[in-house]
């Protein structure tokens, strides 16, 4: 009795706050499950997407950047994030935030098999219907990703996370919403002092190209600070990738486009 009245107390807090919370359209939760609280301490700074790599082990997702030594029930993909976003969604007339109409990411990094990992996530699915056809909730797949499956599966409910490579297709956004990088791949600078201006340029060039097929853009192993950030939001990176949520959020909120 004591813990499911101090867990409606909470729910009741986190309600109360993230009404007051200011959703930030560009910003995506690296590694969420690692921080204290996975997915709420990203939701209380107003990420609209975060990332959840998962293993599939003895008929169960689990989140953890490594093979789980031991088996959490209370670290399970259901448990951090599919059981609460049901209920936010649910409660909020379809949306992560009420007050946000953009989309809500959830970036789900397959770590085991992705045809059988994708298999099990499926039918895992079935049992969240505001989760599914919300035009405010999108997952896509990433790591292992089970592209034909997806790419031929009519009834698909989530996207893929696209590469460069895969600019030119035709592949329509439902399937394949964001293309993702590594930034190391796409420019050689370190973060520090002015970035040059050739290596601006291949990240401008990156990003029209994303943006041309309507998709979002996101580098992962970017320099995780406010002067790379900075950069990052000038040439017109939508998913900022970071470690520090509350860093990010205050620079954000401060953010001024740069007149190019």
């Amino acid at each position: 009795m004591k813990k499911q009245a101090l867990y409606l107390l909470f729910c009741l807090l986190s309600q109360v706050l993230f009404a007051q919370i200011k959703p930030l359209a560009n910003a995506h939760a690296h590694n969420d499950y690692e921080h204290t609280r996975p997915l709420f301490d990203a939701l209380e700074q107003g990420f609209t997407s975060v990332e959840a790599d998962v293993y599939l082990v003895n008929g169960e997702l689990y989140v953890s950047h490594n093979p789980p030594k031991e088996l959490d029930t209370k670290r399970t993909l259901k448990e951090l994030y599919l059981n609460p976003l049901q209920k936010i969604v649910k409660k909020n007339n379809g949306k992560v935030y009420a007050v946000y109409t953009g989309i809500f990411y959830l970036m789900i990094d397959f770590k085991t098999s992705a045809n059988e990992t994708y298999e099990l996530l499926n039918e895992q699915l079935t049992k969240y219907p505001e989760l599914q056809n919300n035009s405010h909730f999108v997952i896509f797949i990433s790591g292992n990703r089970p592209i034909e499956k997806i790419r031929t599966d009519k009834s698909a409910k989530v996207g893929l996370d696209g590469r460069p490579a895969d600019l030119g297709l035709n592949i329509p956004v439902s399937q394949m919403p964001v293309i993702s990088d590594s930034f190391t791949n796409i420019c050689k600078w370190n973060g520090k002092g002015e970035i040059p201006e050739t290596e601006r340029q291949k990240l401008i060039s990156l990003s029209q190209k994303v943006h041309a097929e309507g998709k979002k853009l996101r580098l992962w192993a970017s320099p995780d600070d406010a002067n790379a950030w900075k950069v990052l939001m000038d040439v017109g990176v939508d998913m900022v990738n970071t470690d520090k949520l509350a860093d990010l959020r205050k620079f954000l909120e401060k953010y001024q486009p740069a007149h190019n």
